[in-house]
């Protein structure tokens, strides 16, 4: 699927789940990187959603929004998922090399809310009310950047690992302001940060940012918002991926 801003390519996955949607349309999970998860959720979603009233996963359609490379995180994904930061602001590279370009989380937004969210709409019985989007690591970062900047695109934000140091600056300025994005025409909405145990010697500190971006959360005047965070034992940045996705489906299904 095309782009019509930037004329970038995505390869888009949909899932359907098997019998008839309910009379309200599925929920519908939008998932980045597919490259790298698109598998595993499918399967985690297949197996637990046979017996809802057990697993707590009740079926929905997923949207792997992924690349027509092969390799599973491709250098793309910095473009579309960070937004525009100063040279200065970056994280240093310990082999001093320059980040791949960044700066199209706007035109990446767009392209999901004008483009892929309509033609999905338009092929699958969908419930809009019942809308979740799903990143990891930078696909985590646009997530919460979606979040702060687009509040009520959607009704669950779940960002596992979020690169939150990569935009300390414009994510400071967002949440000065984020309660007067927020009105009473949005619904409630859920957000769920994750990170692995063994990511807490990372000097991200993506465990003491993601709690704290939490803890921020539960504490805004906004009535609307319910935030949770987990670390998970004994696991890393890429090994935290299955249980991340499996608690996700999890989460996504509570609401």
């Amino acid at each position: 699927m095309r782009a019509e801003q930037t004329e970038r390519e995505y390869e888009i996955r949909v899932w359907v789940p098997e019998g008839a949607p309910p009379a309200s349309g599925y929920p519908v999970i939008y998932l980045l990187d597919a490259n790298a998860v698109f598998g595993t959720m499918v399967e985690a979603m297949r197996a637990q959603s046979l017996r809802p009233e057990k697993t707590g996963v009740v079926p929905a359609v997923i949207v792997g929004v992924g690349y027509t490379a092969r390799e599973p995180f491709p250098p793309d994904r910095h473009y579309d998922f960070m937004m525009s930061v100063p040279e200065e602001e970056l994280p240093r590279r310990t082999d001093r090399a320059t980040w791949p370009e960044h700066g199209g989380a706007e035109a990446f937004t767009q392209f999901i809310e004008e483009q892929l969210k309509p033609d999905i709409e338009r092929r699958y019985a969908i419930d809009r009310s019942r809308q979740s989007v799903v990143g990891h690591s930078l696909g985590g970062l646009f997530v919460l950047q979606l979040l702060l900047d687009h509040p009520g695109t959607f009704r669950n934000y779940v960002a596992g690992s979020p690169s939150l140091h990569w935009n300390l600056a414009w994510i400071a300025r967002q949440q000065e302001t984020f309660v007067s994005r927020m009105t009473d025409k949005h619904s409630e909405i859920h957000v769920f940060l994750a990170a692995g145990e063994l990511e807490g010697s990372h000097p991200s500190g993506v465990i003491e940012r993601s709690r704290a971006f939490t803890q921020w959360l539960n504490r805004t005047d906004s009535r609307v918002v319910r935030a949770d965070f987990i670390c998970f034992e004994d696991e890393g940045h890429v090994s935290v991926l299955p249980v991340f996705i499996g608690r996700a489906l999890r989460f996504v299904s509570s609401d």
